[in-house]
């Protein structure tokens, strides 16, 4: 076990990996009553096709959420009432890239770990429960489907991107979660859901040799074979298509604008890369930045707009969006005040005024549990150590934040999704 020290956090964690290949991240948290466990698969909606036993498998969109939903089923235990009878609250996600189940508790962590362990490694599935679910399933995404702040998205990544998966929904589509069957299912719970490919976060007043022999005891002695994955063929760096509309009942339009991104490599030079693209993020268009005041104060915005940087497998891009009378002049304001900010540069001032914010912003995320757990495992899927971001903050330059702006805010870059109101 390697104990490791982050003075300039005042952070303790314990890292392990196990014989089987689990890796297990314990944050110290001595003087805490509560605790947390996060134990989640590199297993997420863009993993639709990939290589198990020298063959290729296309399984259909949507089957690791649903794989996600089915896990709770145990033949012999009801898990949801086994943690609420031991004083915990559980739950579980799915991303585009990842596949996680946790709970938190005041009381009795060690019995709730191995309820985790043991329902999350134990797949059970029959015709009927499958079926059953797929009426559950298919009404939520039939809900969202008349959601316009989830189609105004859906239809941004379906402009972005061309072949990734990344513009397929997680959840999928009434029509492809009728493909899934139980064997599909054990099919991807064998190939993702093997110690080698999952990573154990513990949070809280817990001791880190108990959890590892807990782990031990519960799941595989075997970590599984590397899963070759297929994202499709490589994008271009332009969007597939620059623009989508619908109507929906809305009272005022909405908008989404999307920036494709050159994907960054993995290990250290992501979390660099993070951290530079929600600065220049701040910087474009966050509630502080002069363009948002400008457009607020002008009556072109109401106070809903907001994006962010994100990163998926092999994909990343920039997105911001709102309600507004205008959407078109919006989005032209935007890529006029990137263009400005790379030809005039950022203003020195306020650059160390975002720098700060966002140092600060990262910092007060260490206060939740989950946020903490969340960071450190896909920073150990992606390659690097979450818990070192005052470092590479260090190395980040408003150089950096400008030539992130010049390469990627660009129209040759952009797609514009805009939802209006029915006639």
């Amino acid at each position: 076990m390697r104990t490791m020290e982050y003075p300039r956090l005042g952070e303790k964690v314990f890292r392990q990996k196990l014989s089987n290949g689990l890796e297990i991240v314990t944050v110290s948290k001595p003087f805490h009553t509560k605790s947390y466990a996060f134990f989640a698969a590199r297993y997420g909606g863009m993993d639709l096709r990939f290589r198990l036993g020298g063959r290729w498998l296309d399984t259909p969109a949507g089957i690791a959420h649903y794989l996600e939903h089915k896990m709770f089923d145990m033949e012999d235990v009801n898990v949801m009432q086994e943690f609420a009878r031991n004083s915990a609250s559980d739950n579980a996600f799915t991303s585009n890239a990842i596949t996680a189940y946790y709970f938190t508790s005041t009381a009795n962590f060690y019995e709730n770990l191995r309820t985790l362990l043991r329902f999350v490694s134990t797949p059970y599935f029959t015709q009927e429960s499958v079926d059953k679910e797929q009426g559950i399933i298919a009404q939520e995404i039939q809900e969202t489907e008349d959601d316009p702040d989830w189609r105004v998205y859906a239809n941004l990544m379906e402009c972005l991107y061309k072949d990734s998966p990344a513009r397929v929904p997680v959840a999928g589509s009434v029509e492809s979660i009728r493909q899934i069957t139980p064997q599909t299912l054990y099919d991807c719970h064998s190939a993702f859901y093997t110690p080698s490919n999952m990573v154990l976060v513990c949070v809280g007043n817990v001791e880190p040799d108990r959890v590892a022999e807990e782990a031990e005891a519960i799941l595989p002695g075997e970590g599984g074979p590397a899963i070759d994955r297929d994202y499709g063929r490589e994008e271009s760096p332009f969007p597939a298509r620059p623009e989508a509309c619908q109507a929906m009942e809305v009272s005022m339009p909405m908008f989404l604008a999307g920036y494709k991104c050159t994907p960054p490599d993995g290990g250290e030079a992501m979390l660099r890369q993070s951290i530079i693209g929600d600065m220049a993020c701040d910087v474009l268009f966050g509630d502080s930045s002069p363009l948002y005041t400008r457009l607020y104060e002008e009556g072109v915005i109401n106070g809903s707009l907001g994006g962010n940087f994100d990163m998926l497998p092999g994909a990343s891009y920039v997105y911001v969006g709102g309600d507004a009378k205008d959407p078109r002049r919006v989005y032209d304001e935007i890529t006029r005040q990137a263009e400005k900010l790379v030809r005039e540069g950022i203003d020195e001032a306020f650059y160390q005024q975002i720098r700060r914010s966002a140092y600060g912003g990262m910092l007060r995320s260490l206060n939740s549990f989950e946020n903490i757990a969340i960071s450190m495992a896909e920073g150990y899927f992606r390659g690097f150590d979450y818990y070192r971001f005052p470092e590479v903050f260090d190395t980040v330059t408003r150089a950096d934040v400008e030539a992130f702006l010049r390469e990627n805010i660009t129209p040759e870059r952009a797609a514009l999704s805009l939802i209006h109101p029915k006639e």
